[in-house]
């Protein structure tokens, strides 16, 4: 499956972004979706994540309630409303899948696909 993020840009502290992934092939449906991050000289790290149905979601705790995630299954997308932006947000942000009917998680290492990063700049 390939993954193409698009969406990022510059904000301002305290705007909004909406990212946004889409994904090939006829498996998007039997794969849990998540996005991570990594600022310079920082490890990628969890953001969010999306069950494959797209009746669960859970976050880290620093987006919770400012970030939303979402899923379209008849348009093999998943999104990423994110609002209040904060300038520690800045990063490159990346969209993942797992592998078709494996379970969602956490940890780089739960995701097979990566899409290729969309850069974010929030402006204090």
């Amino acid at each position: 499956v390939q993954l193409q993020a698009s969406g990022g840009g510059w904000v301002q502290a305290g705007g909004s972004l909406r990212l946004s992934c889409a994904a090939s092939g006829r498996t998007f449906s039997l794969r849990a979706m998540a996005w991570f991050r990594q600022a310079p000289g920082k490890e990628r790290e969890f953001v969010a994540a999306i069950s494959r149905t797209g009746r669960s979601t859970k976050y880290t705790d620093f987006v919770k309630g400012r970030f939303t995630i979402s899923r379209d299954n008849t348009k093999n997308t998943v999104r990423l409303q994110m609002n209040s932006l904060k300038s520690e947000d800045t990063a490159i942000y990346y969209c993942a899948a797992t592998k078709t009917q494996e379970s969602w998680g956490t940890t780089v290492g739960d995701y097979a696909y990566w899409g290729q990063g969309t850069q974010v700049t929030v402006s204090s």
